[in-house]
């Protein structure tokens, strides 16, 4: 798990490294706002711990900013301040957690984890498309229905991945071919057509509600119905 700490106090900030390091996670430390906006830009993190009162910009501002590029990242406030005003301000900038200094290092490790676990989740999520009964992992690049795994071919997976990122939208057939096939469409042929035949029967054939649709005169979509 990869972490930014945005703290302008240096003991504080070696004192966070050295412990969660010592707990395997990788941190990154930035010393100001700017500095901590930069490395944001520059490269993915699991985890983002501000400080609010940062030289620069201001850890709400930051905050602000790396949600409007990555709202999924789960943020911490370490802060002196502990108003609810500033606990609202800080939750409203799009904070997660918010913990007050001066704090024991086992609290903010339980945190941590916690929020961890929680993105882990949502990733996991994230990366399953879902119609219905049916489940594609575009990690795994697996298929299942009714919890059934229904084996595709590489066309076919293709194929269904595109239709499911575009769900309940009807899609022409030429717009298929030039994405699966990566080839200009031959009105002549009926390829597409082919195609959707096949995962018809792996996929909708015993299974109920019906998937994959024809659209007469405009292509195909998928949806429970």
């Amino acid at each position: 798990m990869k972490i930014l700490l945005v703290e302008d106090e240096p003991k504080l900030a070696s004192f966070i490294k050295k412990g969660l390091t010592s707990e395997g996670y990788d941190l990154l430390i930035a010393y100001d706002g700017q500095m901590g906006l930069s490395l944001a830009q520059q490269q993915p993190f699991d985890l983002i711990i501000l400080d609010v009162n940062l030289p620069l910009l201001n850890g709400f501002e930051l905050c602000r900013r790396i949600r409007a590029d990555y709202p999924h990242v789960p943020v911490i406030f370490l802060t002196a301040f502990d108003s609810l005003e500033d606990k609202v301000l800080g939750f409203e900038a799009g904070a997660d957690d918010y913990l007050v200094k001066p704090f024991a290092f086992q609290e903010l490790l339980l945190r941590v984890r916690a929020l961890g676990r929680r993105q882990a989740a949502v990733e996991a999520t994230r990366h399953v498309i879902r119609l219905a009964d049916l489940e594609l992992n575009l990690d795994a690049k697996v298929v299942t229905r009714a919890g059934q795994r229904i084996d595709l071919t590489t066309k076919e997976y293709a194929l269904l991945e595109y239709l499911l990122l575009n769900q309940g939208r009807i899609i022409s057939r030429v717009a298929i071919a030039e994405h699966v096939w990566d080839v200009n469409f031959d009105t002549n042929t009926n390829l597409v057509d082919v195609y959707v035949s096949y995962l018809r029967k792996k996929l909708d054939r015993g299974f109920s509600p019906k998937l994959i649709h024809t659209v007469v005169g405009m292509g195909y979509v998928m949806r429970a119905e």
